[in-house]
């Protein structure tokens, strides 16, 4: 079923977790100075890593946050995904994968902390950038700037998030995890495209996170302007030449990114263990107090969202844990190496200034001295060129290119960013065996039912092409464009051209698939251009939209229209005769009927799968198998490769988009990784 755009729907099978909770919570005060955070009066460095809640699951969690702390990492750091918990105006689910409160009182259990980036704008290659549709569409409302019907359901969100946390005594004054906050994400990218209006937002933001009083610190993210009492932050693949705009706050990195994220046809990004350890190692040199890694544990983008448009299911991000939760090798263990090292010298680097020595080519020495202790940092930023350091008595070292060696006491290399000592480790994926599991799945298919789309029979309609976000309310990826035309003798030879906003299309004529196309290299529009032999009289044409994430980032990413909003969809004739459709009446569907009887549910009694012979290259079909579950806790994969593009399901729980028809390309690392130099990922 490979190399077409065509939509296939799936249904699988599911294992249940549980698991208990216990803590002793003792109040944490919780300050800073400029080359600390402290906590209960002691100086501390922090390293963080981020993991997303819903990007994985409850039975996952455990796991997931004991291997961070076996990593090293002191603190997990997470969004709040607006559109998961409120998904409906004042509705309101925090149950399952949404369940942030569960999750954080696991990072509790685990003695860590939590960073908790409430937003509610996220980004985070994230369906809508984590905005509920419904915001979209109230009136008078423009998100992310001075417009009171925004702020006032901004602050509404935020309020609850803070209230539930406090209601479970989650904030460190009260016992609990969370040492930090974040309002507000990445605006000072865009800031001036909102003109006037986006210092008095960004002021008030500041002043609406602060009056709820949680007792911790909080921080905004690539905001040069942030006003007191907000920590300012870096986001980037290198925060060593960071400055906070106020001298009395810490350096902070938010997000220091493993990896990147993966587009539908784009390679698989890489980011090799030496660079990561190199840009952290050096912004702990330059006086760095918390970094984060965007991700540690990236996970799924489950059920629809992913963001984007065409950004994968995946959220592997080539981060120190991969999807499944297994050790990404040698990331995992050249870090954890790494963070050893670093938090054997907090005492020295949170207690002195360091004394610089320049030397030549890119080379540098930063050296710590508290007390009798001391601890250097030799770095080499040089791209291409070993050095060779003479430190006089305390000996001569060997760094390599674009590598950072730490000495303890200034006389003695415990670690260097380019030796690599740990394995590197290859995952294979197993077939299932379960007991008694046969080698080869047994499937059953059925149709989706397309009568009414073929009558051009919809639930509404309009004198005009609307768009496809605002209509369907981000419900569903789909939404049908029906219309009729009466075509006369002479007519019946004609080019159909539509042109669209949406991300997919599919074309039919009078019950006929005549064609798909989506966009390419991630553009977000194109013109679909097929002939068509219409009959006398009255021909039904029907034009399925599809969205594959909607935009997440840029200024004004919620205002990009999606679907075939204003056209034109045209009839060309032979002599280039023009019939223009695109103002007559259109019947409109949210949604496929498969969806709407939920067929991905094994217990839909609208469901009537067919066990004859298993349709092959077929569009708009259903599929469903069982199987049982594989003995032990490893990761259960399900392989989607030789599908076409469609949605799977296991047990009525959506895994996602697959697209495995649609190639990707080879060309994600160079030929020998190498790690030297300023990492340029293309899509970044």
């Amino acid at each position: 079923m490979m190399g077409s755009c065509r939509d296939m729907f799936f249904v699988f099978g599911l294992a249940l977790f549980c698991f208990g909770l216990s803590s002793v919570a003792t109040a944490t005060n919780v300050t800073y100075d400029a080359g600390s955070l402290i906590i209960d009066g002691q100086k501390r460095i922090i390293i963080s890593g981020a993991i997303h809640y819903p990007r994985s699951t409850p039975g996952m969690w455990p796991d997931l946050i004991q291997k961070s702390k076996e990593g090293g990492i002191d603190a997990i750091e997470t969004y709040i995904f607006w559109d998961r918990h409120e998904p409906r105006r004042r509705e309101y689910d925090f149950s399952g994968n949404n369940d942030f409160i569960r999750f954080l009182k696991t990072v509790q259990a685990a003695g860590l902390y939590v960073i908790l980036r409430i937003g509610p704008y996220v980004c985070a290659e994230w369906n809508y950038g984590g905005f509920p549709m419904w915001l979209h569409n109230l009136p008078g409302i423009q998100l992310r700037t001075d417009n009171q019907v925004y702020k006032d359901e901004m602050q509404t969100f935020t309020t609850k998030i803070v209230n539930m946390c406090k209601e479970e005594k989650l904030f460190a004054p009260q016992g609990g995890p969370i040492i930090l906050a974040q309002i507000e994400n990445e605006y000072g990218n865009v800031d001036v495209h909102y003109g006037a209006a986006a210092k008095p937002y960004i002021d008030w933001a500041a002043n609406m996170a602060t009056s709820q009083n949680i007792g911790v610190p909080w921080v905004m993210c690539q905001q040069k302007n942030a006003p007191q009492p907000m920590i300012n932050t870096c986001n980037g693949f290198y925060c060593d030449q960071f400055t906070p705009n106020n001298p009395k706050s810490p350096k902070m990195w938010t997000e220091n990114w493993t990896g990147w994220f993966k587009a539908w046809g784009g390679a698989d990004p890489h980011r090799t263990a030496e660079d990561v350890a190199f840009a952290v190692a050096r912004f702990f040199q330059n006086g760095g107090v918390l970094q984060s890694y965007y991700m540690y544990h990236g996970g799924t983008n489950f059920g629809r969202t992913s963001g984007g448009p065409y950004i994968v299911t995946s959220y592997d991000y080539n981060a120190p844990l991969d999807e499944y939760g297994n050790l990404n090798q040698p990331k995992w263990g050249h870090l954890k190496q790494l963070h050893a090292v670093l938090k054997s010298s907090e005492k020295i680097i949170t207690n002195a200034k360091s004394n610089v020595t320049t030397y030549r080519n890119g080379v540098a020495l930063s050296k710590y001295v508290a007390g009798n202790d001391k601890v250097c940092f030799l770095s080499n930023e040089n791209k291409t060129n070993d050095a060779n350091v003479d430190l006089g008595s305390d000996g001569k070292f060997f760094v390599p290119a674009w590598s950072v060696s730490i000495l303890a006491d200034c006389n003695k290399e415990i670690y260097n960013t380019a030796k690599v000592n740990t394995q590197t480790s290859v995952m294979v994926k197993k077939p299932n065996q379960a007991e008694n599991e046969p080698s080869q799945l047994s499937w059953s298919w059925m149709a989706e039912p397309m009568k009414d789309i073929y009558r051009g029979k919809g639930t509404f309609t309009a004198n005009q092409l609307l768009e496809q976000k605002s209509t369907t309310v981000d419900t569903s990826d789909y939404l049908w464009y029906m219309t009729s035309v009466n075509i006369g003798t002479n007519e019946r030879s004609q080019i159909l051209r539509v042109t669209t906003k949406g991300h997919v299309l599919h074309v039919y004529v009078n019950k006929k698939l005549i064609g798909s196309q989506w966009g390419k290299d991630g553009k977000y529009n194109f013109v679909f251009e097929a002939p068509v032999t219409l009959k006398r009289g009255v021909n039904q044409i029907a034009l399925l939209s599809a969205t594959v994430g909607l935009a997440n980032y840029g200024e004004f990413f919620d205002t990009v229209q999606t679907g075939i909003v204003g056209g034109p969809v045209l009839l060309v004739g032979i002599n280039n005769s023009t019939k223009d459709l695109s103002n007559t009446t259109w019947s409109y569907k949210v949604g496929l009927n498969g969806e709407s009887k939920k067929f991905y549910d094994v217990t839909s009694r609208f469901a009537k799968w067919n066990s004859a012979e298993l349709p092959i290259n077929r569009p708009m079909t259903w599929y469903k198998t069982t199987f049982k579950a594989p003995l032990g806790n490893d990761p259960v994969v399900v392989d989607l490769k030789g599908m076409g593009k469609g949605h799977a399901w296991v047990n009525g729980h959506s895994l996602g988009r697959f697209w495995p028809s649609f190639i990707a390309k080879s060309d994600g690392c160079s030929a020998t990784c190498d790690y030297r130099g300023i990492i340029v990922i293309k899509n970044a």
